[in-house]
């Protein structure tokens, strides 16, 4: 049998590989509208329930969130250019490639541009609208990695940089500190001129000598425990005059309160002089000076022995025995000062009183305080507002606990507690002696072990347990230093500008200077005379 030519066959076999193919290729579709059709169905089941967000963020036009989530989003791919191009923009300047770095923030402004105006019109980015930014970014991204501004190289040079900046951040934080402290601590120039007018006042005007001769008349009422006594140890004249001019001003009874003041010779002419040529509204105000009281004295008061010691004189005065160790506030003589002290000795201050409220100078009284007077202490001898509702005011933020006298005798989470406004039963002190409870800790503080700074700290271990709390809107703190709700400031009877931003200072916080300024007579002469505004 003769066999057919190859022509004959190969038709054949074409067309039988022909059907195949058209079947396999339906196949293929169907599978892959079967994948289609499933993947729809996943879609539409219960995962989106599970991120309900994305459909409550924004209902209408661009929904920011699901573009930047979305692996397809122009806007993303372009946000991350971004992202990388500004890393580069470091290393170009530390390698000193400025004209890159600025091609980089050319193109970085572009993109941003895009991105914003896609945000503003609240519609995705387009690619063909940003087509050209993307291309021209990737092409300076590549041109990048060519100049081997690689990943490693990147991390090593972004880390020295990171360390250098908190090596710079440091040391600006440090200076900050420091002229900030001495900016708190200077004495402004109208002020030192206010103490000397005062003072020349006092000595060339005989007519003031005369009217506190006139005044002594009334000490019946310096030692009437049925009027309302409070008491201010200062050598600031003006912001002393704002505690008693708003607290008579706020009183509904100005005949009953009595100031008792106490300042320090240099200032005492001055504070005389300004007590007796103003009027505060009837209210009785007595003026002396702690040199005049006898028992002040270095075998009694232990500051005032520590004082003698020479490693003491060096720590406050010098600054030189530590290498720069101890931050510049726990340096601050001031916390030596028999001033700031004076409030552990009010009892031997005041001898013939039962109860007396104490005031800082730095505070604004904006409500009758007489009702302080009839608050039940329970028998403790300080009622004070507790400072607690932070961890930052609890015992161990203020004391050494790594001290065994600390730790054996004081709760750490025990609450703390405000010097400033604080309502003290001198009887009940009397009677539990808490002066020598003062006395036994401040003498084993002379190395400065349990703790370092200010008065607030041994006055926790003096009153530690003999403290009442009041209710907060007694006393507000902060306005030195920090934000207060405007609520707490309306509701509050005593505002205290605690920190280093004092409202007669200026660097003191300005929205709050207005409620301690509206207690001062700018047009008085003599605040005029030493420009004061």
């Amino acid at each position: 049998m003769r066999r057919r030519p190859v022509d004959f066959r190969r038709p054949v076999r074409r067309r039988v590989s022909n059907v195949l193919w058209w079947v396999l290729c339906g196949l293929a579709v169907l599978l892959f509208i079967f994948v289609l059709s499933r993947g729809s169905q996943i879609e539409s089941r219960p995962a989106i329930s599970k991120r309900p967000y994305r459909h409550d963020r924004i209902m209408e036009g661009l929904n920011i969130t699901e573009e930047m989530l979305s692996p397809d989003s122009v806007a993303r791919q372009l946000s991350d250019q971004v992202s990388l191009a500004k890393a580069f923009v470091v290393i170009a300047k530390e390698s000193n490639n400025l004209q890159f770095a600025w091609e980089l923030s050319a193109q970085i402004r572009n993109s941003q541009i895009l991105l914003s105006n896609a945000a503003i019109r609240r519609t995705p980015l387009t690619t063909r609208e940003s087509g050209t930014a993307i291309r021209d970014m990737a092409i300076l991204l590549y041109q990048a990695q060519q100049l081997h501004y690689d990943s490693a190289t990147m991390i090593m040079r972004l880390k020295a940089k990171i360390q250098t900046l908190d090596e710079q951040m440091s040391s600006v934080s440090e200076k900050s500190s420091k002229y900030g402290q001495i900016a708190a601590e200077e004495v402004p120039k109208s002020l030192y001129c206010l103490g000397v007018c005062l003072t020349t006042e006092w000595f060339k005007n005989l007519n003031l000598q005369r009217k506190l001769v006139e005044r002594k008349q009334l000490d019946m009422k310096l030692k009437d425990n049925k009027l309302y006594h409070f008491c201010v140890f200062s050598d600031n004249i003006l912001a002393t005059s704002v505690v008693v001019n708003s607290t008579a001003l706020n009183s509904k009874d100005p005949d009953m309160v009595v100031f008792h003041l106490v300042t320090d010779e240099i200032n005492y002419a001055a504070m005389k002089a300004w007590f007796s040529m103003n009027d505060f509204q009837g209210v009785t105000v007595e003026v002396q000076k702690f040199e005049d009281f006898s028992w002040l004295n270095a075998s009694y008061v232990p500051v005032l022995k520590q004082l003698q010691d020479s490693e003491t004189q060096s720590y406050y005065f010098s600054g030189n025995n530590d290498d720069g160790r101890t931050p510049i506030k726990f340096r601050n003589p001031k916390y030596l000062s028999m001033l700031n002290h004076l409030r552990f000795y009010i009892p031997e201050v005041f001898p013939a009183l039962k109860k007396v409220v104490f005031l800082d100078d730095d505070v604004v009284v904006q409500k009758d305080l007489s009702a302080l007077f009839s608050i039940d202490l329970n028998g403790n001898v300080n009622g004070a507002v507790e400072t607690c509702m932070e961890t930052f005011h609890r015992y161990h933020k203020y004391l050494n606990y790594s001290h065994p006298l600390i730790r054996a005798h004081f709760d750490p989470d025990a609450c703390g507690w405000a010097f400033g406004m604080n309502i003290f039963d001198l009887v009940e002190w009397r009677k539990r002696n808490v002066t020598r409870i003062y006395h036994y800790w401040q003498e084993r503080n002379v190395d400065r072990t349990l703790w370092k700074l200010g008065t607030l700290p041994p006055g926790l271990l003096t009153f530690y347990g003999l403290t009442e709390p009041l209710d907060s809107s007694w006393h507000v703190l902060g306005l030195g230093y920090t934000n207060v709700d405007p609520q707490l400031i309306e509701k509050g009877a005593v505002l205290h500008f605690n920190g280093n931003s004092k409202p007669w200072l200026k660097i003191g916080i300005e929205k709050y200077k207005p409620l301690w300024e509206k207690y001062v007579d700018y047009s008085h002469y003599l605040l005029q005379q030493c420009n004061f505004h």
